[in-house]
């Protein structure tokens, strides 16, 4: 049997090739986008002489393309915090409203997945806990890929909804929360100790969405920190170890985190506000009824298009929120 270290090693090997390949492509494509800049303005002493109302029409194209490749390469310098090129640690929690909250959850649910799989990103569903009518009780995502937490962090908080109830037959306008709270997935390098006499771990049967990882063992893990009282679940595996392994890391990154909010007394920068799940604690508002619109509280950004929102199209509020850190 191979040396554990081996796996570590192995594990760490591969984070710094990831590592040195972001940097690679980061550098390309400022090649690539100094190269465009040249390139257009040779284009614009072409359109300066011969004055080519098509020549123009498409430097114009060109320079809007430019402008978009810019933007997002942009963002991408902005993401230099410690954590920010981590995976990423999602999760939904529904507040009050029974149905109506849990469904808004599930509609959230599917808003990061369509949005993880726009920018390539891998995702894993660590923990699913289903509503009992429709929807979703709670639910943890493992979000694999560069600045993944970078991008994402800037989705902590109170998420708002206003619709006509499709559970309500009276045809009522409804009003639901949901709090969606974002953690980096640590690396192997980060050492959080961990008292073996200071856990309380529980096995459980698993019970996925729809009948997913459904099986006839207590392959489900469930750890409890004493001191805390953080509690994480893991039930994505069908073998108890890997669950046990997964709810481990979910722990730690909670523990690294809460140790860097009491050292720093900074909680926005690191966890975001903690607060109420309910009036006024929200930081986007996603509207159906009695207009569509989809606005964020801190930002202000705001578009009409709720659908294509609720679709994973939330760049632009992710977008504005690290610019407005600068």
């Amino acid at each position: 049997m191979a040396d554990p270290s081996f796996w570590d090693d192995q594990s760490a090997a591969q984070t710094v090739i990831n590592e040195a390949n972001a940097l690679k492509d980061l550098v390309e494509e400022y090649k690539a986008l100094f190269e465009t800049q040249e390139d257009l303005e040779v284009t614009l002493e072409l359109v300066k002489e011969e004055n080519d109302p098509d020549l123009e029409a498409e430097l114009e194209n060109d320079l809007v393309e430019f402008k978009d490749k810019l933007d997002k390469f942009e963002l991408q310098l902005l993401l230099s915090e410690p954590y920010d090129k981590n995976n990423a640690i999602l999760e939904l929690h529904p507040g009050a409203g029974g149905t109506e909250s849990q469904d808004w959850g599930s509609i959230l649910l599917r808003m990061y997945t369509r949005w993880a799989e726009k920018h390539g990103f891998k995702v894993e569903t660590l923990d699913y806990l289903p509503g009992d009518e429709a929807g979703i009780k709670s639910v943890t995502l493992l979000i694999k890929g560069h600045n993944a937490y970078g991008y994402l962090k800037s989705e902590k908080g109170v998420h708002r909804l206003v619709r006509i109830s499709p559970f309500d037959s009276s045809g009522r306008r409804h009003t639901s929360f949901v709090s969606c709270e974002v953690m980096p997935e640590l690396n192997e390098d980060i050492e959080i100790e961990v008292r073996s006499e200071d856990l309380k771990i529980d096995t459980y049967r698993s019970s996925g969405a729809g009948g997913q990882h459904v099986n006839t063992t207590d392959s489900a893990v469930r750890i409890t920190h004493l001191p805390t009282g953080i509690v994480v679940t893991c039930q994505n595996e069908r073998s108890q170890i890997k669950n046990r392994e997964s709810a481990m890391k979910m722990l730690k990154a909670k523990l690294h985190q809460r140790e860097i909010e009491e050292k720093e007394k900074e909680i926005a920068d690191i966890r975001g506000e903690q607060k109420e799940i309910g009036w006024g604690s929200q930081i986007r508002s996603y509207v159906f009824h009695p207009y569509s619109m989809v606005k964020d509280h801190r930002t202000n950004t705001e578009v009409g298009n709720v659908q294509a929102v609720t679709d994973g199209d939330i760049d632009m509020f992710i977008n504005a929120f690290l610019r407005s850190r600068l």
